[in-house]
């Protein structure tokens, strides 16, 4: 960062000629709601005769620095609240006070209810340096969706992939999840999943959440490594409100499917314990419970009498525990008057047992003939050619999984602010796991069937759930005495460790000149990354057991699939009779092997920026640089068939690393009128590769005959870099309300797609055929997002309590891929993830003691993996859902609360396109959760 040093150099000189006036004293104050229970954050306070502009921080404080002696107006505004003025006198030396408390006169709620989170949200938006989009909840409510990623969807160019149903992963305009950063009070969130670096937020409860910011542009002092968004977390703190606080929360959920009623509890707290120091925080405990029917295909095929038909057909059937623990605690001191010093941490817990039984259809080697024009029967045998070969396997499973994922995060740091100077200080924290140890995954029965007269109807007529049936041949397909164990794995490790340090530094140097101030900034930030992944599968077998000696009861709801096996008795089982099974070395060595990899990731940034500010106009620009050093470990581990039998060779792989980038920005915000904000970006980042992508595992598997196929990880992947270019039109409305136009674009360079390439030596490894990670052409982004949202206040009676929010995205985004692994020969696809028109609509109504939202969400279907060529592409159907929360406040201290997620019973699709039509790759239904509940506020 010897770069910083002859820039600061620099700008000293240049702003040591600029003409400085003369200042005196300063104004101070404080901005509240008008019941004088919470702060209001990123309130607008103008002195009106000098044209200067401030922006209260969280804890609802202001400071104009260097003002001349005089009589001023002051006025403070906030959206949802009649703007107010004050006249103050400010001394030649020492401080005027101005202290605001925005919205008793009018009788504007802004500390509950929908009205108070929607002022608060658009609050946010207006004054932010950015362009972004806010959530935020009431002071003394909550988010209405199950977790965090379910609440942000509702927000601008924002959807949600979700997985049983439940929201999981965030997009961002349509894009990859992998390609945002997460982060929580300023702490960047690694992943505890294995291979990935985006963060399901499904693991964060959403009881503990302040606030969501989804920033979509960059200034040089952020981090730079996020293309579709910044998805910033905050929890609470103490100073965020006037008064001590003390929630209690209590509420039962009910899924149809399951029948049952499972609890969530939730305490949230703030206190001041003196007017200097306060505490905040709380501890959530949820446990849901669902089940989920699936049916999956695979390997589609058109046979040559039109027949077209899926050689793989799979029933599933899943019953699901989720069990979610969360506790945060935050430190706030005001050490002195011009410092503020915090300390924050995050616990949180996601427990995930899951068991899922399938019956499975292997009909490649089966005699299939067209059965109608939606149908297909498949045989075992030809009556007309009795010595041709034919055969259907059938499979009937087990998987037994229990998962823990944590995220834990501790953040100490503070800012002082004198009337000149800012700087900012923290150090911080965080690691994030994923553990297995000892799930069944899967224990597995089977029986071929070759030359006993089996044939199997498959009826395709619905789309979606295709309709198997036996019509002739032995007796005992059902029988499970019939289907004998095949093999068990057992995952005995499966533990994934992301742990990330950080310190960071800024510090601002502000000249008030006649028309407004400029700020020169200067920082740097070091992060250290560690990240690694052991397994060890166990396959075992050996043991004389068939079905009958585990079967069980199924919950499948779309047709009988059994027999199957019963959900607990096979991890028993195992457990008992260890002695009874011998682990296969061969197996057991390669997958145990194959999957492991450790990276550590060291990334040294620093940036210069100057900030332009007057009453109308912000300008932001600078550069930021970002050094990355990686060291990349894992292993080639080769499986070699011979005529003695199989054997493992395993070896250790090293790859070390660098590469910079500098990357420029520039933000403009303009205040044309009153209510009227434009906004326009333009800025370079950057999104290091998927770990699992960039680890050395170099997969391959010899056959006698000399074949070599695997799959091998690209140590040497590039980053996407993005040119990104922003412009946005907020029209914030008198009332509660506004219309915001937002538009978009993305260049991404060296995009990274998965390709098959043949006969080919890479890293030292020759391989016939593989499949590999690799850059490929650039793709482009570009789109439109529309906002509006109104409380209609000015409608007469009971009316006047009606909310209205609706948004729209479209986006364009096109890759070139390359076809067959070669990259001479491309074809153009739609982004993985990207769904092109995404619409989210709410109407509520908040009014007395009575609030609710009816909220629908819609996003466009979405190419979720490509095939080698287009009509073998994963396309995710189109998704539509409605959800319903009330809330009715029986006393000043008792709120009650219902929710109905899920009404229409919304389902996920998922199918490819061979023969020209659809067919069925994934699909599944969960049906409607309902939760109520009551909170307490003491």
């Amino acid at each position: 960062m010897n770069f910083i040093r002859p820039l600061l150099a620099t700008s000293g000189l240049a702003l040591a000629t600029l003409a400085t006036p003369v200042m005196a004293g300063e104004v101070a104050g404080m901005v509240v709601d008008g019941s004088n229970t919470i702060a209001l954050r990123s309130a607008n306070v103008r002195i009106a005769e000098l044209g200067r502009e401030a922006v209260t921080s969280a804890d609802g404080s202001f400071l104009f620095a260097g003002v001349p002696a005089g009589t001023y107006t002051v006025v403070a505004n906030y959206v949802g609240a009649p703007a107010q003025e004050l006249s103050i006198t400010v001394p030649a030396t020492g401080t005027a006070r101005a202290d605001f408390a925005l919205g008793a006169e009018s009788g504007a709620i802004l500390v509950y209810g929908y009205g108070a989170n929607q002022a608060s949200a658009l609050s946010r938006k207006r004054e932010n340096d950015r362009i972004s989009d806010v959530l935020t909840r009431d002071a003394i409510g909550q988010f209405p969706d199950q977790n965090v990623a379910e609440s942000i969807r509702r927000l601008p160019g924002v959807n949600v992939l979700n997985d049983q149903g439940e929201g999981r992963f965030v997009s961002v305009r349509g894009l990859d999840p992998n390609l945002n950063a997460t982060t929580l009070n300023g702490v960047r969130l690694p992943s505890p999943e294995g291979d990935i670096r985006s963060v399901a937020l499904d693991v964060i409860s959403s009881d503990l959440i302040q606030s969501v910011e989804i920033t979509k542009s960059l200034t040089p002092d952020m981090d730079a490594d996020t293309i579709g968004a910044s998805i910033d977390i905050e929890t609470t703190s103490a100073f965020n409100r006037l008064r001590d606080a003390l929630n209690v929360s209590l509420e039962g959920s009910y899924n149809e499917y399951v029948g049952e009623v499972t609890p969530k509890a939730a305490v949230d707290f703030a206190t001041r314990v003196t007017p200097d120091f306060g505490i905040s925080g709380g501890v959530s405990y949820y446990q849901r419970r669902f089940e989920t029917d699936n049916v999956e295909a695979e390997d589609w095929v058109e046979g040559d009498d039109g027949a077209v038909y899926a050689e793989g057909l799979e029933y599933r059937d899943y019953d699901v525990q989720r069990e979610r623990v969360s506790a945060s605690l935050n430190l706030d001191l005001r050490a002195t008057d011009t410092t503020m010093l915090y300390a924050r941490g995050l616990y949180s817990q996601f427990e995930d047992q899951e068991y899922r039984r399938r019956t499975i259809f292997g009909t490649g080697n089966a005699l299939a003939t067209a059965n109608g024009s939606t149908g297909v029967t498949f045989r075992d045998r030809d009556a007309t050619n009795p010595d041709d070969e034919y055969e259907i396997t059938v499979e009937r499973d087990l998987k037994d999984r229990f998962e823990t994922q944590r995220i834990r995060t501790l953040v100490v740091g503070g800012e002082t602010d004198t009337d000149t100077w800012h700087v900012e200080y923290s150090g911080s924290w965080a690691r994030s796991t994923e553990r297995e140890n000892g799930s069944v995954d899967p224990i597995t029965f089977a029986r071929d069937f070759a030359g006993e007269g089996l044939a199997v109807n498959a009826d395709y007529s619905d789309r979606r759930v295709p309709i198997y049936s036996a019509v002739a041949g032995p007796a005992d397909f059902l029988d499970p005495a019939t289907y004998e164990l095949d093999e068990a794995q057992i995952t005995s490790l499966s533990d994934a460790e992301d742990t990330e340090w950080a310190g960071r530094l800024d510090v601002a140097r502000s000249f008030q000149t006649g028309s407004g101030s400029f700020t020169v900034q200067a920082g740097g930030k070091m992060r250290w990354r560690d990240k690694r992944y052991d397994n060890q599968t166990d396959h075992i077998e050996g043991a004389d057991l068939t079905l009958a000696d585990l079967q069980g009861r199924q919950t499948y709801r779309l047709i009988d699939m059994g027999p199957v096996v019963d959900k607990l008795s096979a991890r028993r089982f195992l457990a008992a009779n260890g002695d009874q099974f011998e682990v296969e070395p061969v197996d057991t060595a390669f997958d145990s092997a194959a999957s492991d990899y450790s990276i550590k990731e060291d990334i040294a940034a620093g940036y210069l920026l100057g900030r332009w500010d007057s009453d109308t106009l912000r300008v932001i620009g600078g550069v930021r640089y970002e050094r990355t050093d990686n060291v990349l470990r894992g292993n080639t581990v080769t499986l070699i068939e011979g005529e003695d039998g199989d054997t493992v060779n395993v070896a250790p792989v090293l790859f070390q690393r660098d590469y910079d980038h500098w990357l420029p920005s520039l933000n403009v915000r303009w205040e044309a009128a009153d209510e009227l904000v434009l906004r326009a970006a333009g800025y370079r980042s950057l999104v290091r590769p998927n770990l699992g992508d960039l680890a050395p595992r170099f997969e391959i598997e010899e056959s006698d005959r000399g074949e070599r196929e695997g799959s091998i990880g690209n140590p040497e992947l590039r980053p996407y870099s993005a040119w990104n270019a922003d412009a946005s039109a907020e029209w914030y409305m008198t009332s509660n309300g506004a219309l915001t136009v937002a538009a978009f674009y993305k260049d991404v360079r060296d995009y990274i797609v998965d390709v098959t390439v043949q006969d080919v030596e890479l890293f030292g490894v020759a391989v016939d055929e593989a499949t590999v990670p690799v850059n490929a052409d650039s793709a482009t982004i570009y789109g439109v997002e529309v906002g509006f949202s109104q409380q209609w206040t000015m409608l007469p009676g009971i009316l006047d309590g009606l909310i209205t929010q609706l948004n729209y995205t479209w986006t364009d985004a096109t890759v070139d891929l390359p076809v067959d692994g070669d990259l001479a020969d491309l074809r153009q696809i739609t982004l993985p993830a990207t769904s092109r028109h995404t619409f989210n609509a709410a109407l509520g109504y908040d009014k007395g003691p009575v609030s609710f939202r009816l909220a629908g969400t819609y996003r466009d279907k979405y190419l979720d993996e490509f095939g080698p060529t287009a009509d073998q592409d994963r396309i995710v159907d189109d998704h539509f859902q409605v959800d319903l929360t009330l809330r009715y406040r029986a006393t000043d201290r008792i709120q009650l609360f219902y929710d109905w997620i899920n009404i229409n019973n919304a389902k996920y699709f998922a199918y490819n396109t061979v023969a020209g039509r659809q067919n069925l790759l994934q699909y599944e239904e969960y049906n409607w959760t309902m939760k109520a509940g009551a909170r307490v506020s003491f």
